[in-house]
């Protein structure tokens, strides 16, 4: 597994960055007196991460887990582990007194908080700080300030940072949010005061639609975080996210770092991050740093934490949060200025000085992506469960090794549960431009293996390369705008499809030649002279019905010479018979493709991200095939299915009641996120088979209508 990353760029990085590597490559005495033991409130990936940076600078570990977590890679890989409850949230990571008694029983002198859970509780950092335990982060009154999204406004509205036009405090209710909306004027973002991660926020163009995100992303934000205030806020169209990293110490200095970017979003969820902005000229970042600077110097701000604003098309910048933690996306940051924030982090909390120049500090130097891989359908968004029956993170391109980077908490054999958050991996690539970067992240894509769940690379890849991402003319818009109807997978032009085709045809004979080289599969090896070298064959994709005949010739060199529709290719693959990734170039061009599965008259192959039937026949067989029954598809009419594993928060409907299409039937939660379940039409209820807090797998029914009825309108 490639998880165990560096955390520099390559060679090519300036003298500062030598140097920094020469420090970090140092003995544990290099990094001073910090910690002998810390505590990480945490699971996952980020347990895993900020484990690694420990364990570099000599200090011992000790994980949390809950029942569900109890093999997690996180927890094999401290020093030791503690159980902190059931699997549910509620009762384990976000328990205060749990993660304290952990605290207590391993004797740890400092407590790292990752990012979520308790990460921006003001409340646990003062239990800590009464129980004379060091936060790993910044103190309890800074991050009350900064980390309430309230409080933060009013507070950089005093300071002159510019801000988003809002309600200046907390909603009172339902009423009281469509009032304060209709003062300010639709559209407007409807958002929990508490935590992030896209959690708890919503978008709402009219009155009926704030009632539902009003309630909706209360529900959420209780969940999430335990805290359900409300704040409501004027919706800035087609903006850019963009977020400045800040560090600071405990002797009054603070530090800004090279923007992120973040606008390719979905569902308020940060998808796809880069760094620094295309769109960040030396002068705009000059100002967003230092107005993020002086809002964190006002209220005392030390260790790592963000700044983030809404940047629109003339480069105006407006103050949307601070997160009071490390970032999910940091890596990037970490790749373009050869720091390491986790050890920055425990180097502040220890008291240490920060040994920083402003200037060289803001210098990007490269270039990084990261793409966040969700085990959900990238089509809807909706999180995906199961076990990795197979999973193999992507190499390094380069020879440094340090172009491609995999921060994941998990193996093959896990299991993405319902519990937790859906992320798989924070896949990161390096280059000395953007577009070295770019092409090395559609390799990496290509190159990663997941079996057993659901997961979004396909749209990562189709996103990575889509022409206006390639531009960098991106916005907080781009996926509902690229992808209205939701992703349906990649389309291909005339020449993927017979990049596509040729390789089918390649691994197809691969196939049938090495089922040849056994005799009637008496177990006798055949002779060369046996082994075809020559096929014809009809390669389909069921999908979409098009089809391609193909002829196929091995050379003696070990390449093909293959006829696609009548323009012939020259092909080489390299691929070991159902090995999973068959790599080579396709009439000049590099191709990379996944074979995933046989099936009865062909595979499943996987290109540009996407999954393709891939079906594979003789001339004859394919003309016989065209005389065969479709097997029927089930009527879904007339049932309501759970879209995925998770717990039935609330049924809106009862037995006899007449819905129109699109109406709210109930709201299924998972991995934090409140889904509603709507109508697919218009008809009266006939059973409700589920009710509030009752647990529901993917394609359940949850509710039956009878026959069709029409339902007049209003």
């Amino acid at each position: 597994m490639n998880s165990l990353f560096t955390l520099l760029r390559p060679s090519t990085a300036s003298v500062p960055a030598q140097r920094l590597r020469m420090r970090l490559m140092a003995t544990t005495s290099s990094y001073g007196k910090t910690f002998d033991k810390i505590l990480i409130a945490n699971r996952g990936e980020i347990a895993v991460r900020v484990i690694k940076t420990a364990k570099k600078m000599g200090i011992k570990t000790v994980a949390v887990y809950s029942d569900a977590d109890a093999n997690s890679l996180h927890v094999r890989l401290a020093d030791e582990a503690i159980n902190i409850g059931p699997a549910p949230t509620s009762q384990s990571y976000l328990v205060v007194d749990n993660i304290i008694n952990a605290v207590k029983k391993s004797g740890a002198q400092a407590v790292h908080p990752g990012y979520g859970f308790l990460s921006e509780n003001s409340h646990f950092v003062k239990r800590l700080d009464d129980e004379g335990v060091t936060f790993i982060g910044p103190s309890s009154d800074s991050m009350f300030k900064m980390g309430d999204k309230i409080e933060s406004k009013k507070i950089a509205k005093a300071a002159g940072v510019h801000t988003i036009p809002g309600f200046q405090g907390e909603v009172e209710g339902l009423e009281h949010a469509v009032k304060i909306a209709n003062d300010i004027g639709y559209p407007v973002m409807v958002k929990a005061s508490a935590g992030g991660g896209g959690k708890g926020m919503r978008i709402a163009y009219n009155d009926k639609e704030c009632r539902e995100a009003f309630r909706l992303s209360k529900q959420e934000a209780l969940s999430s975080f335990g805290d359900d205030r409300m704040l409501v806020e004027k919706f800035i169209e087609d903006p850019r996210h963009i977020e400045i990293q800040l560090i600071g110490d405990k002797h009054g200095n603070t530090f800004y770092l090279p923007e992120r970017e973040c606008s390719i979003q979905r569902r308020n969820q940060k998808v796809i991050e880069e760094a620094p902005s295309v769109h960040i000229d030396l002068a705009t970042r000059k100002a967003m740093g230092e107005q993020a600077v002086s809002l964190a110097k006002n209220v005392g701000y030390f260790s790592a934490g963000t700044c983030e604003f809404l940047v629109d098309p003339k480069r105006n910048f407006y103050f949307l949060e601070m997160n009071t933690r490390l970032q999910v996306e940091h890596p990037i940051t970490e790749y373009i200025t050869g720091l390491d924030l986790v050890e920055l982090m425990i180097r502040v909390a220890a008291g240490q000085k920060l040994n920083l120049n402003q200037e060289e500090a803001a210098k990007p130097k490269g270039w990084a992506f990261e793409s966040r891989v969700y085990a959900e359908d990238p089509e809807k968004y909706l999180p995906s469960i199961g076990r990795l029956t197979k999973y193999i993170e992507p190499k390094a391109l380069t020879v440094s090794g340090e172009d491609v980077r995999c921060d994941s908490g998990i193996v093959e054999g896990s299991e993405i549960s319902i519990y937790y958050d859906p992320m798989i991996c924070k896949l990161c690539t390096y280059g000395e431009t953007r577009e070295v970067a770019r092409h090395r992240m559609e390799s990496a894509l290509d190159r990663y293996v997941i079996k057993g769940v659901t997961h979004n690379i396909p749209l990562l890849r189709d996103v990575i390369s889509h022409p206006r991402f390639v531009s960098g003319k991106i916005s907080t818009n781009f996926l509902p705008h690229e992808y209205p109807q939701g992703f349906k997978g990649a389309a291909l032009d005339d020449k993927k499809k017979t990049e596509l085709f040729a390789v089918a045809a390649v691994v197809h004979a691969k196939r049938d030649a090495r089922n040849k080289t056994w005799v009637q599969g008496g177990g006798s090896l055949a002779t060369v002279s046996e082994i075809p070298s020559r096929w014809e064959l009809n390669v389909t994709l069921p999908k979409t019905g098009e089809s391609e005949h193909v002829l196929l010739l091995a050379e003696k060199d070990g390449s093909w010479k293959v006829s696609v529709g009548g323009k012939t290719v020259s092909t080489t693959i390299d691929w070991d018979v159902d090995a999973p990734i068959a790599s080579g170039r396709v009439d000049g061009e590099d191709v990379v493709v996944q074979y995933l599965d046989p099936l009865p008259v062909g595979f499943r192959l996987q290109y540009l991200g996407t999954k393709f039937d891939v079906t594979v026949q003789s001339p004859r067989q394919h003309e016989l095939s065209k005389h065969m029954k479709e097997k029927p598809k089930l009527d879904l009419t007339s049932v309501i299915l759970s879209p995925m594993p998770g717990t039935v928060v609330s049924v809106a409907v009862k037995e006899g009641d007449v819905v129109a299409e699109g109406a709210e039937m109930g709201v299924v939660e998972a991995m934090k996120m409140q889904n509603v379940i709507r109508s697919p039409r218009a008809g009266k209820v006939g059973k409700v088979l589920v009710k509030a807090g009752q647990s529901v797998a993917g394609d359940e029914i949850m509710i039956e209508l009878e026959k069709e009825v029409v339902v007049k309108k209003d």
